[in-house]
């Protein structure tokens, strides 16, 4: 009877411990965290980008190295010559900016004027001017502050008080002007803009495309006139626009009449 209970009673543990270690599995089963694949996906909220600024557009190009020599005439009595030059942009507060020279050389009299201005629209900023006129000479500054439409002169002769001149629009520059107007773009007949300088404001209107001969040669060019009328611009009708001709309108009309015309190859 030994024989049958012992070798039952010996498996009977043995199922037991078994069993035991099975409920024991399955209870660390169950205690096991939820895979991640399982979990709940919490979708993170998109922040909406911005969108990038748009660049800035490019500069218009300069013809640096250009050179106008003019002859002044009143009437048909030649006065002296004028010459325009466009030279390397240069740093003017920390900005770079155009840089060109006009000189007037009459008998006794020379006239020198370095025209800085903004590369983007070309209006004047500053200008320096040696004046020489024998026996006495002047210098002479002009500052432009586009931004408040003041401009500011200031003479080292005697103790004069700085000018202060205020427009209620970008003020333009009388040498300037001709050059400044060579810059627009899809010229046509009737184009107008409105001309601010310090001590009037006019109109300047293209009214003509004609033939114009001058030293320099003959050229098709674009005719401005001033409203009121002060003078006439005749600009070269091609891709140079150079201003080949500037007459003055009043009793004692000037003239400039290209004489010379020069600009490197780059």
């Amino acid at each position: 009877m030994r024989k049958i209970i012992y070798p039952a009673l010996l498996v009977a543990i043995i199922f037991v411990f078994v069993w035991l270690k099975f409920e024991k599995q399955k209870i660390r089963v169950f205690k096991m965290p939820m895979p991640l694949l399982l979990q709940p996906m919490v979708k993170k909220e998109e922040v909406p980008l911005e969108p990038p600024e748009p660049p800035e557009p490019p500069e218009p190009s300069e013809p640096i190295g250009e050179k106008i020599v003019y002859t002044i005439k009143l009437g048909k009595v030649s006065l002296g010559v004028a010459t325009y030059t466009h030279l390397p942009r240069v740093e003017l507060n920390g900005v770079k900016v155009s840089l060109m020279t006009f000189e007037t050389k009459l008998a006794r009299f020379k006239d020198l004027e370095k025209i800085y201005s903004d590369s983007k629209n070309f209006l004047p900023l500053r200008v320096e001017r040696n004046i020489s006129s024998w026996p006495v000479s002047e210098r002479i500054s002009e500052e432009y502050d586009q931004k408040s439409f003041t401009l500011t002169i200031v003479k080292n002769k005697g103790k004069m008080k700085p000018q202060v001149v205020k427009k209620d629009n970008p003020i333009h520059n009388a040498i300037l002007l001709p050059f400044y107007v060579r810059r627009m773009d899809n010229l046509a007949m009737g184009w107008a803009m409105q001309a601010n300088l310090p001590n009037q404001r006019f109109e300047i209107k293209l009214v003509a495309i004609e033939e114009v001969k001058v030293p320099a040669g003959s050229f098709k060019a674009y005719r401005f006139e001033s409203m009121p009328k002060r003078f006439e611009i005749w600009i070269s009708a091609d891709e140079r626009k150079i201003p080949v001709m500037i007459k003055g309108t009043g009793a004692l009309g000037y003239t400039f009449i290209m004489k010379e015309y020069s600009r490197p190859l780059h």
